[in-house]
């Protein structure tokens, strides 16, 4: 009987430890997931920042007016204050557009102005 009731004893001992070495790991298993959400966290924090760094960055490098670098003024091209710009030999043709309204269309308004009196008026 005493052999039985060591027995017993040393299997409850067996299951407490177990039941202790359960509940320990557990506590590590908690802690090792707060600490990898602790670093997401921080990873992610540290990701936004540089994205908003580059943002502004990024903004300051596309205005000119911020990188007050050398002369601010309009550069100008060596042939702006000539008296006879944009003169060709002769006019240049208008394209002839495609419209899919015969009123509206090109040709009919040509054909209007040249044989059509409105207000007893040709155009």
């Amino acid at each position: 009987e005493e052999e039985e009731e060591e027995e017993e004893e040393e299997e409850e001992d067996d299951d407490d430890d177990e039941d202790e070495d359960t509940e320990e790991l557990m506590r590590e298993l908690a802690k090792i997931k707060q600490e990898r959400a602790a670093e997401e966290e921080a990873r992610k924090a540290e990701a936004e920042k540089m994205d908003a760094r580059a943002k502004r960055d990024e903004v300051m490098k596309g205005n000119p007016l911020m990188m007050a670098e050398g002369d601010l003024s309009l550069k100008r091209k060596w042939d702006d204050d000539t008296v006879f710009k944009n003169q060709a030999r002769t006019a240049p043709k208008q394209k002839q557009r495609y419209i899919n309204d015969a009123v509206r269309s090109d040709f009919h308004k040509k054909f209007l102005n040249k044989y059509v009196w409105v207000d007893s008026i040709a155009h």
